[in-house]
């Protein structure tokens, strides 16, 4: 999924062999030491063809080999989820500058002076859509409200699943726009031809969205998703509230992340193993209640950022020049 992104957007891209080694099994663990070393040797290969003044890290144990192998270039890590993951704890101790999405992240990173928060950087397309023009681009009514259900890169199949039993009574309380994942695309589009003409008009569902994603953020009133890293910028820039559902088996980073927009009033946070039974309930209850997502919505824009990734580009280029100093 990254690979087709990033080659989307243009820029170079090249695969490192890496795997992890904490939390392993004893029978895995040998295969993956042999994979990060293959990682470390590619890495330097890459390091002697591109010669980079600065190395930026998001985490993820593929960082490592990259890590290792480019010890003193200068190292830049963002942190994009509120708590890190191990790879960027053990990098933060060699790194010359450490960005945070947000304040509440310095707790990881105690007495750090390297630390500053920049919040979550976010495309410059999605900036360019508003309430009016997504609901043009796809193709929804502009009077009723619209429910936004999205599981990240490959879909959530709980958040398909309990919406898809739902989906009758909720299209009599708001449209839906559904990016599904393509995982689910099939037994999405099923239940999409079962609908009624009435119902099927009011129901849009996708298996991916890529420049469209803005359109239907900046065209929903409400969402419902997993609570990963780019919730904590793209929900903000909307002013979108949510309800948060939690992946259940990713550590406590998303758990964190939810908790961290719930505490400020910004969205809801609800259990994986209760949407069959808490889902259409709290729905029906936001969409009743239009002053209740408003608060909803102004306390999650007060969480935006939008200048983040100008200032993460800023810091990059400072430690970039420095490099290039060192050079002559």
């Amino acid at each position: 999924m990254e690979a087709e992104l990033v080659k989307r957007a243009q820029v170079s891209f090249q695969a490192i062999p890496a795997a992890g080694v904490h939390g392993v099994g004893a029978r895995a663990l040998p295969g993956n030491l042999i994979q990060l070393g293959r990682g470390v040797l590619v890495s330097r290969r890459i390091l002697r063809e591109f010669k980079p003044d600065v190395l930026l890290f998001t985490g993820g144990y593929v960082a490592v080999p990259m890590a290792m192998a480019g010890r003193g270039i200068p190292t830049f890590l963002y942190v994009p989820d509120i708590e890190p993951g191990l790879a960027l704890r053990v990098l933060a101790r060699f790194a010359d500058r450490i960005a945070l999405t947000a304040p509440d992240s310095n707790a990881y990173f105690p007495g750090n002076e390297k630390t500053i928060v920049t919040g979550y950087p976010t495309r410059r397309d999605l900036a360019r859509w508003n309430r009016e023009t997504g609901r043009q681009a796809l193709g929804l009514d502009p009077t009723r409200p619209v429910l936004l259900v999205f599981g990240g890169s490959k879909g959530a199949r709980s958040l398909n699943r309990a919406l898809l039993a739902i989906l009758s009574d909720i299209l009599q309380l708001a449209q839906v726009v559904h990016v599904c994942g393509p995982l689910d695309w099939e037994e999405v589009e099923l239940a999409h031809s079962a609908l009624s003409p009435d119902q099927a008009a009011s129901y849009h569902p996708f298996p991916y969205l890529h420049e469209e994603m803005g359109a239907a953020l900046a065209s929903a009133d409400l969402a419902v998703s997993r609570a990963g890293a780019s919730t904590l910028g793209e929900l903000p820039l909307f002013g979108l509230p949510a309800i948060l559902v939690p992946y259940p088996f990713a550590w406590r980073y998303q758990i964190v992340n939810a908790r961290y927009l719930a505490d400020h009033g910004a969205a809801l946070v609800l259990e994986d193993s209760r949407l069959s039974s808490d889902l259409f309930p709290t729905l029906r209850s936001l969409l009743s209640r239009p002053e209740r997502l408003a608060a909803m919505g102004k306390a999650m824009s007060a969480l935006a950022t939008p200048r983040a990734a100008e200032l993460i580009a800023s810091e990059v280029r400072v430690l970039a020049g420095k490099r290039k100093g060192e050079r002559g």
